[in-house]
């Protein structure tokens, strides 16, 4: 069983002490630096829209990409910042179900393709659906999960494109009802999505059934999705 989530646009300013990423033997290391070797082929003058910043921050941004096989690592769930990561909050989960985590929980990114919590990874930014990277990582991650007997899909749509979803794979949505119309949660969607991450933690969650009565700000389970129901004129 793995449930998959996305990483976080915000990373961590940590001082990164641990190994170079070019000793970790990253699993998706060729993979890796293809992607690299597709970044250095990138006029200088497309890198805003790559990175979507000021031209100098996507400068920044583009080297730190480039030189990621010669930076520190961390462990990715201390990498990732964010609403689901605040309210996830890793560093207060007991040892057992920060051993879930390690178990069943993948994290998708545009650079790493996917990672488990511990897996060290180098500061860096890249997203999902820039230069195609969806379709650069679909067969070899769809490789990967199509051998899961249960998958549950916190994605956003974008990162969901990175592989074929199979029969074994259930999408946990979040939405709000506003006077009978639905529409995804969005941002309210983030800080439930980690509580909710947390909560499958905290109770070793193996099937569907085990997270119905989750609840948090609202979020009730019905039917096959969250929802919450507020009324807004």
């Amino acid at each position: 069983m793995k449930i998959l989530i996305p990483p976080s646009e915000g990373k961590s300013k940590i001082k990164s002490t641990g190994p170079l990423f070019s000793d970790t033997k990253y699993r998706f290391e060729k993979e890796v630096r293809r992607i690299v070797r597709l970044l250095e082929l990138i006029d200088n003058e497309d890198l805003k829209s790559i990175y979507g910043t000021s031209q100098q921050k996507a400068e920044l941004f583009h080297r730190q990409n480039e030189d990621i096989f010669k930076s520190h690592c961390a462990p990715a769930i201390e990498r990732y910042t964010g609403v689901v990561y605040e309210h996830l909050n890793w560093e207060s989960l007991s040892e057992k179900s920060q051993q879930y985590m390690e178990k069943h929980v993948l994290i998708f990114s545009g650079l790493f393709g996917m990672t488990t919590p511990l897996t060290l990874i180098p500061n860096y930014k890249l997203k999902m659906n820039v230069l195609s990277l969806q379709y650069h990582w679909n067969h070899t991650i769809t490789e990967i999960l199509k051998k899961e007997d249960l998958i549950f899909d916190l994605l956003p749509q974008v990162y969901r494109k990175a592989y074929a979803p199979k029969s074994n794979v259930i999408k946990v949505e979040f939405v709000v009802e506003n006077k009978g119309k639905k529409t995804a949660a969005g941002h309210y969607g983030k800080a439930v999505k980690g509580r909710f991450i947390r909560f499958l933690a905290e109770n070793t969650v193996q099937n569907i059934n085990e997270f119905k009565n989750f609840e948090y700000d609202g979020f009730k389970w019905v039917k096959d999705h969250f929802v919450k129901k507020i009324n807004k004129i």
